[in-house]
């Protein structure tokens, strides 16, 4: 049995309706991948290290516009588990991350629950929206990029 809801109105902030749609996405992918042990946030962080290879710290962060401190509370336990690695780099304050063959299979056992989370959004908004909307965003990410914000 599936509920009815009343459509969500339109809100006239950006801020708030990105806000808005995040909460939903990620509670969506939380709930398909609650048995995993792994949150959404993690689990990016593998598929980002397994497709670009060593990254340090700050180039994680600008690319996928997280802060510093959030960052390291999310790095840390993939690190303690075993799936991820640190290494100073040139500059003994840069720390360089990098996938572990263990933080592989981790990747590779998760895939299919966050691919069921990306294919259920996919279908409920449609194939052309959903590539759109990752257009979209990235091109709202890279307008406020340079400028502290806007």
């Amino acid at each position: 049995m599936t509920r009815e809801h009343a459509p969500l109105p339109p809100l006239v902030c950006a801020c708030a309706s990105l806000r808005r749609a995040a909460r939903a996405v990620t509670q969506a992918y939380d709930a398909e991948l609650r048995t995993t042990g792994m949150n959404p946030m993690q689990f990016t962080l593998l598929h980002f290290l397994s497709r670009f290879g060593e990254m340090s710290q700050g180039e994680v962060g600008e690319l996928l516009a997280v802060d510093t401190t959030t960052l390291t509370r999310t790095l840390e336990p993939l690190r303690k588990s075993g799936w991820i690695r640190v290494r100073s780099g040139d500059d003994r304050r840069e720390r360089r991350w990098s996938l572990t063959p263990a933080g592989e299979r981790k990747r590779v056992e998760v895939a299919p629950h966050w691919e069921a989370a990306q294919a259920r959004l996919r279908g409920r908004i449609g194939a052309a929206r959903f590539k759109s909307l990752l257009s979209e965003l990235a091109v709202v990410a890279e307008a406020v990029r340079d400028t502290g914000g806007m």
